[in-house]
């Protein structure tokens, strides 16, 4: 295992332990709304903290970006960066619902190199590094070989935030529903990209994503043979906070669907 995996991974079990512990006694969390229908806990703050402790033992120079606190520590202008969400699907966490996880990334001049998506509820550690595979509890996990969208199961996460695109979501949805085996919306996006890299769904789409949600899976995804790409099939996802991923022949097809009813105020 890659040196820096191997401290991501401790990062990721030293927060897993934070957040398994509180899970047992939910209704003692304080909870407070960072806008409608966005939740942070103590429990999100405690994990973070946990995280970026051990990053920044390890690494002191690299910079963080992680979802509750911003970009905070290291050197600014650092060539590596350190992406971290400490508890997506915190909506999830408060209810009870066990749908979320802990996920964090390493960029090297703007590009993916190493991600963990931890699955404290079922023990479940994804891991990989660039041109190295991904792997599920150390065991190399590999996209799904299907080529027909009308046999894809396929994930997404619909807007809880901003709805300024809602009836695109619904136009889309419509469609897709008609033309897959199912939908399915978990509302934890980075494991939901986990799942598209260990085959359990064929492949996922949202829009207005934070880069946190989305890099460590993406890492996932492209080391387990699929793509990952913006609105437009490129690779500006990160930027942009949209995305499409899947197995190759899902990918292609979700994107030329999902590119018939785009608007011009939905970029790429």
């Amino acid at each position: 295992m890659h040196p820096t995996l191997t401290i991501a991974v401790k990062a990721a079990r030293r927060a897993g332990h934070i957040i398994s512990r509180a899970s047992l006694d939910i209704g003692q969390l304080k909870v407070s709304a960072k806008q409608q229908s966005d939740y942070v806990t103590e429990v999100d703050k405690a994990a973070e903290a946990a995280i970026i402790e051990v990053l920044q033992e390890a690494y002191p120079a690299y910079a963080i970006l992680a979802e509750e606190s911003g970009s905070t520590a290291g050197a600014p202008d650092s060539e590596y960066q350190w992406i971290i969400d400490p508890l997506d699907g915190t909506t999830n966490f408060i209810h009870s619902f066990p749908q979320y996880a802990i996920s964090i990334a390493l960029a090297h001049k703007g590009i993916v190199t190493q991600a963990v998506v931890f699955d404290t509820c079922r023990n479940e550690l994804f891991t990989a590094t660039k041109g190295a595979g991904a792997f599920l509890n150390d065991k190399r996990i590999r996209v799904t070989n299907r080529v027909k969208l009308a046999d894809a199961l396929i994930g997404t996460g619909f807007p809880y935030r901003s709805f300024e695109h809602i009836d695109t979501y619904l136009a889309i949805f419509k469609e897709l529903v008609q033309k897959t085996s199912g939908l399915r919306r978990p509302g934890a996006a980075s494991l939901d990209l986990a799942y598209v890299a260990a085959g359990r769904l064929d492949g996922f789409w949202e829009f207005g994503l934070s880069p946190w949600d989305m890099a460590a899976g993406s890492l996932l995804i492209t080391e387990a043979g699929g793509l990952v790409g913006d609105l437009a099939g490129e690779n500006n996802y990160l930027a942009t906070g949209n995305i499409i991923a899947g197995s190759p022949k899902i990918f292609s097809q979700l994107l030329q669907l999902i590119d018939t009813h785009r608007t011009d105020k939905l970029q790429a």
